[in-house]
């Protein structure tokens, strides 16, 4: 099985999104794939999704509002195969807690999947509108078809 960590700062808006989104897929396609997110700092640790966020994904059927935030730990290294941030802060924290070039090898910027090399951060909507949600719903979402076309390749 194929498992799967988004990454954001709070875990309550991004990385909640885009698992939400990744779930819906990894069923869509009947995937041998998990997916769970957290996020690099503890502010929201126990808290819900962003209301704006919950709202977005249940325009598109997608219910992510069981989620609880949480902060990422170095033992993620150890339970996750791809480690995916939404933004270069996160993914510089995120490779500063690595512990070998093997825990630096699964971590990866999300919007690498359709812009190689790109290094394009997911714009953080939390001070935004409902429309930034659906804006940062849209490139995660095109992320994720991205990172479904992956796991069906490895065919686990």
């Amino acid at each position: 099985m194929i498992k799967i960590l988004m990454i954001c700062l709070g875990n309550i808006c991004r990385s909640p999104m885009a698992e939400g989104i990744m779930k819906s897929k990894i069923m869509q396609h009947g995937l041998n794939a998990e997916v769970d997110s957290c996020g690099t700092a503890n502010y929201h640790v126990g808290d819900s999704p962003d209301y704006r966020a919950q709202k977005t994904l249940k325009n598109q059927q997608i219910d992510i509002s069981s989620h609880l935030g949480r902060q990422f730990q170095v033992e993620d290294f150890d339970k996750f195969d791809f480690i995916y941030t939404m933004d270069e802060s996160n993914h510089n924290n995120i490779l500063a807690l690595a512990r070998n070039a093997a825990d630096q090898q699964k971590v990866k910027m999300i919007l690498d999947e359709i812009y190689p090399g790109k290094n394009l951060d997911v714009p953080d909507p939390y001070y935004g509108s409902l429309s930034d949600f659906q804006s940062t719903f849209n490139l995660l979402d095109e992320a994720c078809d991205a990172i479904v076309d992956k796991v069906k390749k490895l065919k686990v």
